[in-house]
């Protein structure tokens, strides 16, 4: 049940994908709405899973919030390392020039996150159908945006379009192998927690840093503003049918 389930995620995160591509002539609202699906991911869904699954405190601080800044620092000091590196050998500012090796670690970083959707639906359903049926709600309806996200980061920082469409399949791939694994070892609750908390905070940065600034630049629209609250209420929707 768990692999079939799975399936679902994997058709979901293709039809993210799908759409991305298909609305690359409105492209100020394709990240815009990615900047709002991001943002919801993090604030609504990952953050409060990495709190109440990481529970212990680093200096008054819980361990996921740690994280979660430093997945942000992370992001951010990799990706001026990157720039500054083509800089350094030529290469100028600017969207076509970003450095491509970016978004496909940004994209490897969704891979991982929809493997760890998989592990989630294994080990629910390992608790009870009941748990294992809530879980899957929710992953395979964000998953829509995982993929959604994944072949547009790619994208974003000058990636071939083959290169985004295999990020795109991985991503969609990786549920099913994670729903798999879970038949041979079980993720310690903290240990995912403090994943979920870092990988959080890489997503912040990319969504506040470097796509909805793009999403702006050039098309201050107010329509764009719309695609990304959307984007975020479409999350909310998804956790709260899920019951959070």
């Amino acid at each position: 049940m768990a692999v079939f389930v799975a399936l679902g995620a994997f058709l979901m995160t293709l039809a993210g994908g799908w759409t991305a591509q298909r609305v690359t002539d409105r492209r100020h609202l394709v990240l815009g709405l990615a900047g709002g699906l991001m943002l919801g991911v993090v604030g609504l869904d990952l953050l409060p899973e990495a709190l109440h699954a990481a529970r212990r405190s680093v200096f008054g601080v819980p361990a996921a919030l740690l994280l979660f800044v430093a997945g942000f620092l992370v992001a951010h000091l990799v990706e001026h390392t990157l720039a500054a590196r083509k800089a350094a050998h030529g290469g100028a500012e600017g969207l076509g020039h970003r450095a491509p090796e970016v978004g496909l670690a940004a994209a490897g970083a969704m891979v991982g996150h929809s493997a760890m959707d998989g592990v989630a639906i294994g080990a629910a359903f390992q608790v009870g159908g009941g748990m294992g049926a809530a879980v899957a709600l929710a992953v395979i309806a964000h998953d829509f945006a995982d993929g959604f996200n994944t072949f547009t980061i790619t994208s974003l920082y000058g990636n071939a379009r083959r290169r985004a469409v295999a990020m795109l399949v991985a991503d969609a791939c990786a549920p099913l192998l994670g729903a798999l694994s879970t038949a041979f070892f079980h993720i310690p609750e903290g240990l995912l927690g403090g994943y979920l908390g870092f990988f959080g905070g890489v997503l912040l940065y990319l969504a506040a840093a470097e796509i909805l600034p793009e999403a702006h630049h050039e098309h201050p629209s107010r329509s764009t503003l719309l695609c990304t609250v959307a984007g975020a209420a479409f999350i909310w929707l998804v956790v709260g049918l899920s019951g959070g």
